[in-house]
């Protein structure tokens, strides 16, 4: 659970902010760890250490956090997006080569 928290952490835009419960404890057991640098609430009250936090504030992964992330091989090694997609220019000359034939007074640029 705590790692997959640090994945999402690691894969966000930082600083993140975590509102429910659970998330505000993950985070709080990351910053224990030294696997993150965050700003976690005391609890409400503080007599009795109880009551409910409101928000929790991740500033930064650490250097412990990446070597850790490093162990489960995040982030995964992937081709960058834009070697799958085929150029728009290409496509846009492919789709207009079997449309209709051009009359011939339109203004065509020679090729």
């Amino acid at each position: 659970m705590t790692m997959n928290l640090l994945k999402q952490i690691a894969g966000s835009r930082l600083p993140v902010t975590f509102y429910r419960d659970e998330d505000i404890d993950g985070v709080r057991l990351l910053r224990a760890a030294g696997l993150v640098v965050a700003l976690v609430p005391s609890p409400s009250n503080p007599l009795s250490l109880s009551g409910s936090p409101s928000a929790a504030q991740v500033l930064a992964v650490t250097q412990k956090g990446r070597e850790e992330l490093a162990k489960f091989s995040y982030p995964e090694s992937r081709p960058p997006r834009w070697r799958n997609r085929s150029p728009r220019i290409t496509a846009w000359r492919r789709s207009n080569a079997s449309g209709p034939p051009r009359s011939a007074d339109a203004h065509t640029l020679p090729q």
